[in-house]
């Protein structure tokens, strides 16, 4: 089947304190942004990239692309005033019906082409398949003056890819936008469909604090 992927990267990086969004910061000598659609590229050249950014960042995301002679071939699309608009407007670049499409934030630069691999095997068979790990740390659930312990082997951190039959997905973004649309995969059950869990990785992160590139850069370091 025909793989898309939309890579998402709408934010302004007012959590990272930077001058510049994160999804444009520099890590192992190129910007965050780079190492993600390099990843993509990586897993399947043929694949039809399609990064979605805001429309008043692309004369300077051209101008990174030249700047660091970054030549992954992908359609520039605007993005839209939430993430579920992002997404749509991703959607609707994409002409037609069939085909697998992958949608993964742009700030999650290290996700590995197994871990792509196992998102569009598993959405071909059952139409969905999110990525994600179990929680390292002990959970609790907050009560208005108490809280208390819960089985964390009965929870999932989600992470992205999030990979969707294309005629599914593009369906289920054709309903309102929901403050309850967390992401993606809330979209898609919420139209009705039912979501298959495979497995991600702890590398997969979503670069987000100042924190996150120090652990940024000891990946990097670990993979030389």
């Amino acid at each position: 089947m025909k793989k898309y992927a939309i890579i998402v990267a709408g934010g302004s990086g007012t959590r990272m304190g930077a001058p510049v969004a994160k999804q444009y910061l520099e890590i192992g000598g190129m910007p965050v942004l780079m190492h993600t659609l390099l990843a993509f590229e990586r897993f399947d050249a043929e694949i039809t990239l399609i990064l979605v950014i805001p429309e008043l960042d692309f004369d300077y995301w051209k101008k990174l692309c030249k700047q660091y002679e970054f030549e992954v071939k992908h359609l520039l699309v605007a993005g839209g005033a939430s993430r579920f608009q992002s997404v749509y407007n991703g959607l609707q670049a994409i002409k037609g019906s069939e085909g697998l499409v992958a949608i993964h934030d742009g700030v999650r630069p290290f996700v590995s082409s197994h871990t792509i691999q196992q998102t569009y095997e598993q959405a071909a068979i059952h139409g969905s398949a999110v990525a994600v790990v179990l929680p390292k740390d002990s959970i609790r659930v907050v009560k208005e003056s108490s809280s208390s312990s819960v089985d964390r082997a009965k929870y999932r951190l989600v992470q992205t890819p999030q990979t969707f039959r294309l005629d599914l997905i593009k369906k289920a973004f054709e309903q309102k936008e929901s403050p309850l649309f967390t992401d993606d995969a809330s979209v898609y059950e919420s139209a009705g469909g039912t979501i298959f869990l495979t497995e991600g990785s702890y590398d997969n992160i979503k670069i987000t604090t100042p924190e996150d590139l120090i652990f940024a850069d000891h990946i990097l370091r670990s993979k030389k």
